[in-house]
């Protein structure tokens, strides 16, 4: 049994797995976050993910790339804590880390079967699109309504010390 911090790969080692499962025929779904918080939308999300290949794949963002996405203060939990606890759960194979503000170039490198995004896209507006199509994979849009945030529950807590 994989324990979380042995789902921790790097880009390398990202590349040579899913060469190898691609090789088997097996389908290999990337998805990718923050996951700054984990809620329950994440939850969603991630299952959601796994049901639409035999392989799950999350990258990770980075702290500095969270930073950048989300604004100073954030993320509020570190990326290596952040990975771990992702690694953690059943759903997921394998977690790789990455700075980059999209996964365009990870999935480049990596080119997954299958990119799942959220349900605020849709599949016209996920931002790596052309990225996926050009290498021949597809996109879907996976979890539930966009109604949990990572933000809304730091609101929350920041609310009740008030």
């Amino acid at each position: 049994m994989k324990t979380s911090t042995s789902k921790i790969v790097n880009r390398e080692e990202a590349t040579r797995i899913l060469s190898r499962i691609r090789g088997k025929g097996s389908r290999v779904v990337l998805t990718n976050g923050c996951f700054d918080l984990l809620h329950v939308g994440h939850i969603r999300y991630l299952l959601g993910a796994r049901e639409k290949g035999e392989y799950l794949l999350v990258a990770v963002n980075s702290d500095s790339s969270v930073r950048a996405l989300k604004g100073s203060g954030r993320p509020i939990v570190p990326e290596r804590e952040r990975v771990e606890i992702i690694g953690a759960l059943e759903c997921v194979d394998w977690v790789v880390l990455f700075e980059e503000p999209t996964v365009d170039k990870l999935l480049e490198e990596l080119r997954p079967a299958i990119h799942a995004k959220g349900t605020d896209y849709t599949e016209q507006t996920v931002p790596e699109l052309d990225t996926v199509r050009s290498y021949g994979g597809r996109v879907a849009i996976v979890g539930d309504p966009k109604d949990h945030s990572s933000g809304d529950l730091i609101q929350r807590v920041v609310d009740l010390e008030h």
